[in-house]
């Protein structure tokens, strides 16, 4: 087994990033993309990084969908591109992963992002706090994304 760091990321301002190791499976670190003033604090974000210092990242391909306005669509692309850039500043290797092709592999279906919540929590039931609120999807799905690389890529 590959002793590899990955990342994974679900951008935007309720998104997240974990790191997870597959040599240590039943473990798992994640926290919710950290703001300040209501915008990606690249800063934080980049010193996270740098803690962690993730061998590879996955990257959740993201685009605007029907009915979104103008406003939170901006908003959603600048953090996205907050996001990559960071990566990219940091040289970490990265892959950017649709939706579909990741949770195809946990066998997860739509958009339910309740049912990625789910999934992290039988993943890693101790690390239950992770993952406990609602608005903890995010970190789920940053979680599941890390774990997809360490499972498609090692």
């Amino acid at each position: 087994m590959n002793a590899r760091l990955f990342m994974g990321a679900d951008p935007g301002h309720s998104g997240a990033i974990a790191f997870y190791c597959p040599l240590t499976p039943d473990k798992v670190s994640a926290e919710d993309t950290p703001l300040v003033a209501g915008e990606v604090n690249t800063a934080e974000l980049a010193r996270i990084i740098k803690v962690y210092k993730p061998d590879f990242a996955i990257v959740e391909r993201v685009a605007s969908r029907p009915g979104q306005g103008v406003h939170s669509v901006f908003k959603f692309g600048m953090a996205y591109g907050q996001l990559l850039g960071v990566i990219v500043a940091l040289g970490v290797p990265h892959q950017l992963v649709t939706p579909p092709t990741w949770k195809r592999h946990y066998k997860l279906i739509g958009m339910d992002k309740e049912a990625s919540r789910a999934r992290a929590l039988e993943l890693w039931p101790g690390r239950a706090e992770l993952f406990k609120r609602k608005k903890d999807d995010g970190r789920a799905e940053a979680a599941l994304l890390a774990r997809y690389g360490s499972d498609v890529l090692n």
